[in-house]
Order: structure tokens, then C-alpha cells, then sequence
């Protein structure tokens, strides 16, 4: 047994998530984390909102809530989603909570005595109307880099590049809306990544296993233009993890916080800290998970993210493990692999939380099941490629794949055996050569399906998924047990027994994609044998015995009709008010 820590990219507490976050990060960080668990392997799947900043800020101040109160909401808004997903989170925590304060300053006290945080003046705008500073997302502009008229002060969300607030031509407050604005000098704290570059670099050359998508995104950042750059790590807020803090190795620093990309990724450790807390566990239970010299060493560690999130977490927060490491002392977890997805589009379009466009978590599980949604996100993981989302493929993936494959396959064996049989697994009969050669292609595919699965190659597995269940209907289609039936009823029983056990095995290699129908599966069957098959796909095979009773489960998956597809693609045409 392995030990795996899992985290996905921690959301934004500003609003409900859309389909293509979900799949950029935390459903397939699921569908791993589900995965090594039913091979019987250690786990820990961490994940949390994302709650300081200026999304926090500006969201609380639109829906005319304190951002403490609005925060709170959110959080449990998004944790009631993530369990209509079914997403088997150990902890999802929030990024304000006392653990994740006080691991932020203790990282930023230790990056500060090793000579790795710089006090640096800088000029910053300053809105006149609004009688403040502007730090980053309260300035939106035009992006110099590609012309999209509603870049933030951080990041254009049109062509990804990384942005100061003093690069956006014509900027605006987004708070006021007012361009009565100018350039003042003020102080804050920036991490010498620069000074680490080196190291960064070795440790990024080392993941030759890594997807190209994550080494080419972090390559660039180090070595285009002037390459790695010193990074702000404070903001002018009140919401947030303070940097100015009793043994703080500087001073000035009231009124500021720390920089949302700075405390986020700390809160992985935070919020494991934070299921210790919840679990009634000691520090030493979270500290084996993230301390090299407290028993993390035996860990690997696995993070999934979108694609606009792998600078982040290839450069800044390294570069804070790196350098908290140099101080001796306490030894921080690396991450061993990180997994990064492109984009799903909507429709013709893009999917936006700022702007409302797209189908959102919330609506999705208003209209369907987390099955389908999980299904057909998955299936379609934008890996190599942005992938596009668009109702009339959705419907045809649900309907043949779900349906017509394995939901056909379930309905029909076990109402033929209910009619021949029964509701028991029936006896008599022996394997002929269709029956070994069956057991034999499930070999094939279950060695398959679980290579793509370590591989974490997400689509593939899919299609090695849909193969699977494509055997046991094909079977059904050449043996035809219900003709058998007729001239040889034990041979009938054998091919029905081996189908029926079929039917658990694909509860078990299903239970990762679609959770529920691998629950429902496995009740029908009236088992609670989860094992995962060994080396003897013929023993998992015979798990159901004769005379093992058995209910025919209600129909697994329905079809989409064209009327509602119709009106699905009308109600949810793109923008969410």
C-alpha cells in the first residue's frame, strides 16, 4: 500500500463554479483519488476555498454582505456542490481559517529570515474617487498582449498572460468604474523567486514524466523575456492573512495583507491541518503528510490544475517550499507530479465565472444525476487540447455510452434472469470458449483501463472504460443465453452466472467515473465486495456464487430526449445573470 496526497486548485469563494472549472481540476483529482483508494492504497484529497483577495472583496460588496458572512456562505455553498458531485474530498477547507493564517506567516517569517523577501517600493495605482489603493482585480483595462477590453490587474482571462495592474491601457476601478486614477509610491513585500531560479529549474528538468502542457507553461515563465521574476507577495486589503505579525522580520506593513497567490497554496497544508483539527487528530497526523521529517517522505504527491494555475504552483509556491527548506528545521513536501488540464469551452464560446457564461454546477445538477455531468466531463478531459462542451454531443455520449453500453447490459441480463431463474445467481453449466475467451478480453482490458488510470490519462481511460462494458454486451449478443435457454438451460445458467458477476465487476472499474450507478450496481447485486480484481480476473469473476440472490436494479441510466436537449440548449444559452 502507497500513501497518495491529491490536491486539485483550490476555487475562488466568488460564486458558484462553472463545468469547466470542474474538470479542470477537481473532478478528475476524484476520479484518481477514488481510484488509488479502491486499489487499496493510502489517501489523502484535499481541498478548500479560496477566500482572500480582491474576488472576495468585490463579491461580498455586490451581494451587500460583510465579506467575513459572505465568505462563510460561499464556503458552504461550494461544499454542498462538491458532495452533489460527489467529489470524496477528505477535507475541503477555507484558506481564512487560523491554520492556514498562521502557516502563512510562519512561511513567510522563515522565507524572510533566509534573505528571500524583499521590502520594495513600487508604484501602484491609486483610485482618486474611491480613496484608496487598487491592488490587482479592483483595476480592470485593456490587455496590451491581445486587445480584450475587460483584463484584470493580474491576469488577462482572455489569453492568460500574467499582468500588473500599471500595464492595462485605459484602466477602470472596478469598483467605482471611475478612471480618476494615478500612480502613487507605496511599500510591499516581494519573494526573491529570481535568487531561486536555479533550483526551480533543476527541480522542473528532473520531471521528465511531467505532461508537456506543465513543463512548457513553467519553462516559459522561466526563461522568456527576462525570465523569472521577483514576485509581490502583499496587497493593499483588510481581508486577509496579515503581513505585518508579531516576529515579522520587517516593519510598515499594516493595512496590508498577504497576496491571495501567496496564502492559497499553503492552504493544502492548511486545510490538512485542518482535517486533523476536525478528525481529533495530533499535528504529527497531518505532519506526515506535507513534513519530509515527520514521515512525508513515503509520499507522492499529486496536484491537478488548469492550465492559467501551472505558473503558480511550477514557480511560486516551489519556490516558497524551496526556500523555507533552506532554513533547516522543519522539511516540506515537494510536489512529485503535477497534472494540468486546457480549457472546456461552451457552446461556441468560453465558460466564465466573472461573466456568468456557461453552464454552472449548480444548474447542471438541477436538470440530471452527477453521473451523466461526470461522465461526459471526463470522457472529454481537455488534455491534449481544449475540448468544447456542446449539448448535442453531451446527449449522444449519455445516451450511447451510458444507456445504450452499460446500462443495457445490466437491464438486460438480470431481467432475463429474473424471468428464466429468478432472483438468484443460477447454478449448473460450465465455461465453454466464448466464456474463456470472455474472461480473457476482460483481462486485456482491465490491464489496459488500469495503465491509463496510473498514467492518470484521463480520456483514455475512459474509452479503456467504455470498452469493457462493450465486451459484456457483445457477449450477451453472441451467447444469447435466452435462445440457449431454450435447448440447454444449464448453459444458459453459467452464461448468466458469469454476466451477473460481470455486472459487479463493473460496479467496482466504474466507481471512480460514476459513482452513484456503481453503488446502485452493487446493491442490486446485494454485495458490498468492492475488491478491486487481482491477478485472477477469473476469481473476480466468480465473487457472486450460485444461489447468491440478487434485485433487478431500477433502469441505471435514461435517455435524453431531443425536446429536452432542445430546451436545455435554450435555457442555458451562455449567460447567467
Amino acid at each position: 500500500m502507497a500513501r497518495h496526497l491529491i490536491t486539485s486548485a483550490i476555487p475562488y469563494i466568488n460564486g458558484i463554479k462553472h463545468l469547466g472549472n470542474l474538470v479542470g481540476s477537481q473532478l478528475p483529482a476524484d476520479l484518481y483519488a477514488r481510484y488509488l483508494r479502491a486499489r487499496g492504497h493510502e489517501v489523502m484529497f484535499i481541498c478548500a476555498t479560496d477566500e482572500h483577495g480582491t474576488p472576495a472583496e468585490l463579491a461580498a460588496a455586490k451581494a451587500g454582505k460583510p465579506v467575513a458572512e459572505y465568505c462563510a456562505e460561499m464556503h458552504e455553498v461550494q461544499a454542498e456542490l462538491a458532495r452533489g458531485f460527489r467529489l470524496s474530498f477528505d477535507h475541503f477547507g477555507r484558506s481564512s481559517s487560523p491554520r492556514n493564517h498562521a502557516l502563512t506567516q510562519y512561511f513567510a517569517q522563515t522565507l524572510g529570515e533566509q534573505g528571500l523577501i524583499a521590502e520594495v517600493a513600487e508604484s501602484q495605482v491609486f483610485s482618486i474617487d474611491d480613496n484608496r489603493f487598487l491592488p490587482d482585480r479592483y483595476i480592470e483595462g485593456t490587455c496590451p498582449n491581445c486587445g480584450y477590453e475587460r483584463a484584470r490587474g493580474d491576469q488577462c482571462e482572455n489569453c492568460t498572460k500574467q499582468l500588473d495592474p500599471t500595464d492595462l491601457v485605459n484602466p477602470r476601478s472596478a469598483i467605482s468604474g471611475s478612471t480618476r486614477l494615478e500612480v502613487r509610491e507605496t511599500k510591499h513585500l516581494y519573494l526573491r523567486q529570481r535568487s531561486l531560479k536555479g533550483e526551480i529549474s533543476a527541480w522542473i528538468d528532473s520531471k521528465t514524466d511531467w505532461p508537456v502542457l506543465t513543463t512548457s507553461i513553467a519553462r516559459k515563465w522561466l526563461n522568456d523575456g527576462d525570465g523569472l521574476q521577483d514576485r509581490g507577495i502583499t496587497r493593499d486589503l483588510q481581508w486577509g492573512v496579515p503581513a505585518q505579525f508579531e516576529g515579522a522580520p520587517w516593519s510598515g506593513m499594516e493595512g496590508k495583507v498577504f497576496y491571495v497567490w501567496f496564502d492559497a497554496p499553503i492552504e493544502y497544508i492548511g486545510a490538512t491541518a485542518e482535517w486533523a483539527d476536525a478528525t481529533g487528530q495530533d499535528d504529527a497526523a497531518w505532519q506526515r503528510w506535507w513534513r519530509t521529517d515527520k514521515g512525508a517522505d513515503d509520499v507522492t504527491y499529486t496536484e491537478f490544475m488548469g492550465k492559467d494555475n501551472v505558473p503558480f504552483h511550477t514557480l511560486s509556491f516551489p519556490a516558497t517550499i524551496i526556500g523555507a527548506n533552506r532554513a533547516g528545521g522543519a522539511q516540506w513536501k515537494l510536489v512529485d507530479y503535477i497534472k494540468s488540464f486546457n480549457y472546456l469551452n461552451y457552446d461556441g464560446g468560453q465558460f466564465s465565472t466573472s461573466q456568468g457564461r456557461g453552464v454552472f454546477m449548480d444548474q447542471a445538477l438541477s436538470i440530471l444525476p452527477a453521473d451523466y455531468w461526470r461522465w461526459w466531463l471526463l470522457s472529454h478531459a481537455p488534455e491534449g487540447a481544449d475540448s468544447e462542451f456542446t449539448w448535442e454531443n453531451f446527449q449522444t455520449s449519455v445516451n450511447k455510452d451510458l444507456a445504450d453500453v452499460l446500462g443495457n447490459f445490466v437491464s438486460r441480463i438480470t431481467k432475463f434472469c429474473r424471468g428464466k431463474f429468478g432472483e438468484t445467481v443460477p447454478e449448473g453449466g460450465t465455461y465453454g470458449a466464448q466464456e474463456l475467451a470472455l474472461i480473457e478480453a476482460v483481462g486485456a482490458g482491465l490491464a489496459s483501463y488500469q495503465a491509463s488510470m496510473d498514467a492518470m490519462m484521463v480520456r483514455r481511460a475512459a474509452q479503456d472504460l467504455r470498452a469493457l462494458w462493450v465486451l459484456g454486451n457483445e457477449y450477451l449478443q453472441s451467447a444469447a443465453p435466452w435462445t440457449v435457454f431454450k435447448t440447454d438451460p444449464a448453459q444458459a445458467a453459467a452464461q448468466t452466472r458469469l454476466s451477473l458477476n460481470l455486472v459487479r465487476l463493473y460496479a467496482v472499474l466504474s466507481e471512480p467515473f460514476i459513482p452513484d450507478a456503481a453503488a446502485a450496481m452493487l446493491e442490486g447485486m446485494q454485495t458490498t465486495n468492492r475488491d478491486w480484481p487481482g491477478e485472477s480476473v477469473a476469481e473476480a469473476l466468480a465473487a457472486l456464487p450460485a444461489g447468491h440472490a440478487f434485485t433487478t436494479p431500477e433502469v441505471l441510466f435514461r435517455k435524453i430526449a431531443d425536446e429536452e436537449r432542445e430546451d436545455w440548449q435554450k435555457r442555458f444559452s451562455g449567460i447567467r445573470s
